[in-house]
């Protein structure tokens, strides 16, 4: 009986090898036929479609700077060369880019939206939406329309939610906040349109908050009782537990946060 199985198994081992060896032969074929497609001319890259947001980037210089990355047809081109010439461009946060059938890409750009100038005075850096910081041309920016942070790197985001949270509370009390800046060490320091300063120390955005609605609430009072309103502000600090330092014009004390 062994004797009779041993030729059937030879048989099936056969036709399993010419079943491997045909199915190997036929996906090398259909690479070498998708490779050739691939490189047809009639998938040449014949053009880019760019949408969204260019405000401050226009179509030729893109042109310019892009095409040299695009290599290839539809099939081989590779996108990641084609963003990065995008998003290194001024002002562009981010781009998307597709292949669009059967010989043109696809992009989606998204802007840097600046809400503020970032770092020291004269620093030409600026701060998205984000939080982010960047790099353009600060010419493009309207002159004083935009306040100035400043943060410890990384802290972007951070100090861009303190200014939102601040500028709704001073707006209340008729002040203009201009400037935000967050020390390593975690103390917050402000700049009114006016001209004052307030160090308001540091803590969580509650603890910062909390104290700076105190010391509005009895900055009135207190100038007043020197002949003087909140306008006359030129220097505040609200790093005592429960006093601040207050410089008025002409007028310098030390006030309780509720007077007397």
């Amino acid at each position: 009986m062994s004797e009779s199985a041993s030729p059937a198994m030879d048989i099936r081992l056969m036709n399993a090898a010419s079943a491997v060896l045909f199915s190997v032969f036929a996906l090398l074929l259909l690479v070498s036929a998708t490779r050739w497609v691939a490189r047809l001319a009639a998938f040449d890259i014949q053009g880019i479609t760019v949408r969204g947001d260019m405000a401050h980037n226009n179509i030729p210089s893109m042109r310019a700077n892009v095409l040299p990355r695009v290599r290839g047809t539809f099939f081989t081109t590779e996108l990641l060369p084609v963003r990065q010439a995008y998003e290194s461009m001024p002002w562009v946060r981010q781009a998307v880019v597709r292949r669009d059938f059967p010989n043109r890409l696809r992009v989606e750009l998204q802007e840097h939206q600046a809400v503020a100038y970032w770092g020291a005075e004269g620093d030409s850096r600026l701060l998205n939406s984000f939080g982010e910081v960047f790099d353009a041309n600060i010419d493009e920016v309207e002159p004083n329309t935009l306040p100035r942070l400043a943060g410890p790197a990384g802290q972007g985001p951070l100090v861009w939610d303190m200014y939102q949270t601040l500028l709704i509370t001073l707006n209340r009390a008729g002040m203009e906040l201009v400037h935000v800046e967050l020390s390593p060490r975690g103390n917050w320091r402000i700049g009114l349109e006016s001209g004052a300063h307030l160090e308001l120390g540091g803590g969580d955005k509650a603890a910062v908050l909390k104290r700076t609605e105190r010391f509005l609430q009895t900055l009135p009072a207190v100038a007043q009782r020197y002949g003087r309103n909140a306008a006359s502000l030129e220097y505040a600090d609200l790093r005592y537990e429960q006093a601040y330092a207050l410089r008025l014009r002409g007028v310098t004390t030390l006030a309780a946060v509720t007077p007397k």
